[in-house]
């Protein structure tokens, strides 16, 4: 146990699938995972492991922003064997272009996050996802019919901000906003692990569009779909 995990080794499958929301943790695992077995509910951050077309996968939820995902991902990556977390949630499009509830694969983040300042080495701008992970996500969204873009985006501390972070994103051509990436990246990174984003288009910065809570929580599945099918791949 950790002091923010309280499973066992074991307890977890190698893979993880990480949406931010607990309660969209439980529902992923009940709706999508035979048997499901509650692991973890410490602070409410719920995690669950079961099976997938009869193989072991487990989802657990990060909490909202680099910190709370710096600390699961982590403690996930070093203390439980786990090899992959994808993460999945939702992301506001920064290019006219995207349309409301398809989906975003992050090939990298940008960010100009305090948590990289911890890591001697790890401050890049940029930080990678795992290559082999996003080929895979591209394949699969293929082969399910599924509305993706691929590209870099950014990463931001901060949900309310004086900065004009859209104006940035526009110059660096980042296709969308989240808050959890860089933290997932960099861990990924540091502990030689491998990490994905997968994120559902919630809302266009560019456009103003926006989607009602109902057709968040329904568009949702489509990125779940996508994430289990790529857990139980083998490389």
């Amino acid at each position: 146990m950790t002091a923010h995990i309280s499973a066992q080794k074991g307890d977890f499958a190698q893979v993880v699938i990480m949406p931010g929301d607990p309660l969209r943790s439980k529902m992923i695992a009940e709706t999508y995972l035979d048997n499901p077995k509650l692991v973890n509910n410490v602070r409410g951050i719920q995690g669950y492991t079961g099976f997938y077309k009869g193989k072991k996968v487990s989802v657990m939820a990060s909490g909202m922003g680099n910190p709370t995902m710096g600390i699961y991902s982590y403690e996930l990556f070093k203390f439980f064997d786990v090899k992959k977390i994808i993460r999945v949630g939702s992301i506001g499009a920064i290019n006219k272009d995207i349309p409301l509830k398809s989906l975003i694969i992050a090939k990298r983040v940008f960010s100009n996050t305090n948590y990289n300042n911890f890591y001697i080495n790890f401050g890049e701008d940029y930080i990678n996802a795992s290559k082999n992970l996003v080929s895979l996500a591209c394949k699969k969204a293929k082969e399910l019919d599924l509305k993706y873009t691929i590209g870099d985006v950014l990463c931001s501390d901060t949900f309310y901000t004086d900065e004009d972070e859209v104006s940035k994103a526009l110059k660096l051509n980042l296709i969308g906003v989240e808050m959890e990436g860089a933290a997932l990246y960099l861990n990924a990174e540091r502990l030689n692990k491998e990490a994905l984003v997968i994120c559902t288009v919630s809302n266009n910065l560019i456009t103003n569009e926006d989607t009602t809570s109902e057709e968040r929580q329904n568009s949702f599945h489509d990125m779940i779909k996508l994430a289990l099918e790529i857990s139980i791949t083998e490389d």
